[in-house]
């Protein structure tokens, strides 16, 4: 059994980063497929970057959330919010609202190395 790796976590107040650009504002159907109840769960996500000498004097972060306000402005629904259309027999649909997508700063007092990376 491998040993356990006791590290710190400094996390940022959680934002919304919203579309670079304005966005079409309308509502899309989510497939019979793509609306099943047993489809119906969240899965969060975390992602690791590892430090890379060329940021040298950027912030990651701020780079991060440039690079997704752009990225929205293409895949747009991703920065609205998913809704239960009344009276439709619980269909799903993705209200483009444009409100953006969660996103936190994490700062560790370890590296990937120390992962076994």
């Amino acid at each position: 059994m491998a040993g356990s790796l006791v590290f710190r976590v400094k996390r940022s107040q959680p934002e919304l980063v919203a579309p670079a650009k304005d966005t079409p504002r309308e509502l899309k159907l989510l497939s019979d497929i793509d609306d099943q109840d047993s489809l119906r769960f969240l899965i969060p996500v975390i992602q690791f970057y590892e430090y890379e000498p060329s940021m040298q004097g950027k912030d990651p972060a701020k780079v991060i959330k440039e690079a997704l306000a752009k990225t929205l402005v293409f895949y747009y629904p991703f920065a609205g919010r998913l809704r239960e259309l009344a009276g439709a027999g619980r269909k799903l649909a993705v209200d483009c609202t444009a409100e953006g997508v969660l996103f936190v700063e994490g700062d560790a007092d370890v590296t990937l190395a120390d992962f076994g990376t």
